[in-house]
């Protein structure tokens, strides 16, 4: 706990130095919510959510669950598309030419979300898709390499993608990313974004609100997404 409360202050103090910077230099601009937008979760599997795996997160039951729960609710009241993102893998022998976890695996341990073992790679029961809601598994960090997720969204008129899940330093990052870079405004939903090393979370939520996207906060999120509702509905 006191290396988490030193390591906090120690970030805060450096994050209110390089704000000055950025700002002088012109960084943390707003790219703003747009008029149709879209929820995209990611990673917010069994594997990464529960206890005793590799890919465990932290603050997942006290916060990123609840937070999603609540953005989900926002979406389906009102109609907004919902997009869960998950990650597994056909061919997980390390040693087979033929994987589709790439060069992946010489870093990370991906060969445990095997396809077949949907218990870990399966969508949180606590945010369970309904129908309507896709569920789309990715192969690679982003969310948007190697898939359907740009093409989907510009079929359905999205303009701005609220991003949630782990983690806040690979996979978020990295969709938010390629969000940006697809043409997409891009919303980091801030208490709903969660990774495994101390410091990871805030440190990267700073970095990509200063570069890629706008973290915003999780009630304002939740406001945007109810009155974009009721306005696309007059």
């Amino acid at each position: 706990m006191a290396f988490n409360t030193e390591l906090d202050a120690a970030l805060e103090a450096a994050f209110a130095e390089a704000t000055e910077l950025y700002r002088a230099r012109g960084f943390q601009r707003r790219v703003g919510f747009g008029r149709r937008p879209a929820l995209i979760n990611v990673d917010l599997a069994n594997a990464w959510t529960r206890p005793g795996n590799p890919f465990t997160c932290e603050n997942i039951d006290d916060q990123i669950i609840p937070g999603v729960q609540a953005l989900l609710a926002a979406c389906r009241r009102n109609g907004h598309p919902v997009v869960h993102v998950t990650t597994c893998y056909q061919v997980t022998d390390v040693d087979s030419p033929k994987t589709d976890m790439g060069l992946w695996h010489r870093k990370i341990p991906v060969e445990i979300v095997a396809e077949s073992k949907p218990e870990l790679w399966a969508i949180d029961s606590r945010i369970e898709p309904v129908p309507g809601e896709q569920v789309l598994v990715k192969k690679r960090a982003s969310a948007f390499h190697g898939t359907y997720l740009a093409g989907f969204l510009r079929a359905n008129n999205v303009d701005t993608i609220l991003v949630t899940g782990v983690t806040a330093s690979a996979c978020v990052r990295t969709t938010l990313c390629d969000g940006l870079a697809e043409g997409f405004r891009t919303i980091a939903v801030k208490e709903c974004i969660g990774d495994r090393v101390p410091g990871a979370v805030a440190w990267n939520l700073f970095d990509i609100d200063a570069k890629f996207a706008d973290v915003e906060p999780l009630e304002r999120c939740i406001g945007y997404l109810d009155e974009v509702g009721l306005r696309n509905a007059a």
